[in-house]
């Protein structure tokens, strides 16, 4: 533990560090391509063309039997695991879409089963329709990451707007390397966990460099060790707001995900994992590829000298 000349705290040496930071970023990012590319996502039916079918059953059931019962419906087409929720509850997702007159027929057959309680929910999405969905997706997450680097960038300052690129890249891949390796459904509600995160991300971001900034103007920075010294002083006067911030909205997002319903699940995870992601990266990411190109542009500078 050490102070500089303004008597902040300096815990533990951020920056001298921050290579075991990249390292460790880039152990899970490799793990999560890997998975991504080889296993996949696992595309709920906003992205993939079929039908979801949400079922009230309204008593205790054996999933095995109501798999049973949609077999005899429609016993060409392959669907997953009846997986039960809530109170009483459970979904399927079939590959490819299913008549209305199917959905009825297998209602009318679950009623005969288990009782008039029993109602269907019922969410179709055909291959076009899909296939604009992802791409309106993977548009609308970019947009927002270069708009908001572009702000960085006229803002502060073009190297600042590197290190936000790099920060965000990393923010949004985390939660999608964790869904594919944990297997868990991408849906809209992720796209929109992931907008979200963006959002907070940005935030903590330019708060650190908001202060990094203010401290160029009144420290020393004109040699590597005096520039490293001051980006550690700006981390840890920034660190508690920080670390408060995200805690708010994460015990929030926490209790989202484990109180509320299965239809907000995904959305509560995704946010969970991306506001742990953002704060890592604004810490240990973005201000550090700051610091990175920072000092490559002053050992320039002296060679041109």
């Amino acid at each position: 533990m050490s102070y500089d000349k303004d008597h902040t705290v300096i815990r533990f040496d951020i920056v001298k560090n921050r290579r075991k930071f990249f390292i460790a970023s880039s152990v899970i990012i490799i793990i999560g391509l890997l998975f991504t590319l080889f296993q996949g996502l696992h595309l709920g039916v906003d992205f993939k063309a079929g039908t979801r079918l949400d079922m009230f059953i309204g008593k205790t059931f054996n999933p095995t039997d109501v798999e049973e019962v949609i077999k005899k419906e429609v016993p060409n087409v392959n669907f997953s695991k009846v997986t039960p929720y809530g109170e009483n509850q459970a979904y399927t997702r079939f590959d490819q879409t299913i008549s209305s007159d199917t959905l009825m027929k297998m209602e009318m057959a679950l009623k005969a089963k288990y009782g008039e309680q029993v109602s269907k929910q019922v969410s179709s999405v055909d291959p076009s329709i899909a296939q604009e969905m992802v791409q309106k997706a993977a548009i609308a997450v970019a947009i927002a990451a270069v708009g908001i680097a572009i702000y960085i960038a006229i803002r502060f300052q073009w190297l600042f707007g590197i290190a936000c690129v790099v920060g965000l890249a990393h923010d949004v891949f985390i939660p999608i390397a964790l869904f594919s390796i944990l297997g868990l459904e991408v849906d809209i509600t992720f796209i929109a966990a992931l907008l979200t995160i963006l959002g907070y991300s940005i935030n903590d971001k330019i708060v650190i460099f908001d202060r990094i900034r203010e401290n160029l103007r009144t420290m020393k920075s004109k040699t590597i060790p005096e520039l490293e010294h001051l980006v550690n002083v700006s981390l840890w006067q920034t660190m508690r707001r920080s670390v408060y911030t995200v805690a708010t909205v994460f015990f929030t997002a926490l209790a989202l995900a484990v109180l509320g319903s299965e239809s907000i699940q995904n959305f509560s995870l995704a946010l969970l994992f991306g506001l742990v992601s953002g704060t890592y990266s604004s810490i240990f990411i973005a201000a550090q590829v700051w610091v990175n190109l920072k000092e490559r542009n002053m050992k320039k500078k002296k060679e041109v000298m």
